[in-house]
């Protein structure tokens, strides 16, 4: 076994882990809940960029049904975007559990 060789073989693959996860923290992933009433969208590093809110949900008098579905949205899209991530960086992987990734 060439050490030299396993070592550069590495260094790609870390290269190339490297580049899906800066290309996966710029997509997008969205969920909609409530029938399509509340719908986010985040990055698949889990950032939420938007909350789109149908106005038919906005009622003064009932503000914790509105939470429960922006809270639902925001959850949903977080975990489309970790699934969506893991899923990547498997393929890059090979199924390897490496750590961080």
């Amino acid at each position: 076994m060439n050490i030299q060789k396993l070592m550069k073989q590495a260094q790609q693959m870390q290269a190339g882990l490297a580049a899906k996860q800066e290309e996966l923290a710029n997509e997008t992933v969205d969920a909609s809940v409530g029938g399509g009433k509340v719908t986010v969208i985040a990055t698949c590093a889990g950032d939420v960029l938007s909350i789109s809110i149908d106005p038919s949900v906005i009622d003064p008098s009932d503000a914790d049904f509105l939470e429960e579905l922006v809270l639902k949205g925001v959850q949903e899209a977080i975990t489309k975007g970790k699934e969506k991530s893991a899923a990547e960086m498997k393929k890059l992987t090979g199924g390897l559990g490496i750590p961080g990734m």
